[in-house]
């Protein structure tokens, strides 16, 4: 299979699969003159990193499920933990956007929108925290 076919059946940008290859995600045959000849098994690689960068997991993430994927006598808890660390980033920054929200609603809320030049979301930004 090409890069084009293959970029259409895993959903993912030739561009991102080229990467992949770069960093040593997937290692894709050769033929004779030089071209990428992808197999089954890259495709369904190709998915399975498509999914778990879609879940935010980071490269090196993706690169520890994915020799976990590989690897048939795997510990379900080594993949549990990679996960249960990942999510706990993810309630973090949930809980930080969270926070920005609550800020930036005060801020609006507390702002007249009118013509007048003052603004407490300028003041805001401008404070100075020490």
């Amino acid at each position: 299979m090409n890069i084009g076919e293959v970029s259409t059946r895993a959903n993912l940008p030739a561009k991102t699969i080229r990467y992949y290859e770069e960093i040593g995600l997937v290692k894709p045959l050769r033929d004779t003159n030089g071209y990428r000849a992808f197999r089954e098994s890259d495709v369904h690689k190709l998915v399975f990193l498509g999914r778990a960068r879609a879940l935010g997991f980071t490269i090196e993430d993706c690169r520890a499920l994915t020799a976990l994927w590989e690897d048939k006598a795997r510990a379900s808890a080594d993949v549990r933990n990679i996960a249960s660390d990942h999510l706990i980033q993810i309630e973090a920054k949930i809980a930080d956007l969270q926070a920005m929200h609550e800020t930036l609603s005060h801020l609006v809320s507390s702002c007249a929108g009118d013509d007048r030049p003052d603004c407490p979301i300028l003041q805001s930004l401008e404070k100075v925290t020490r």
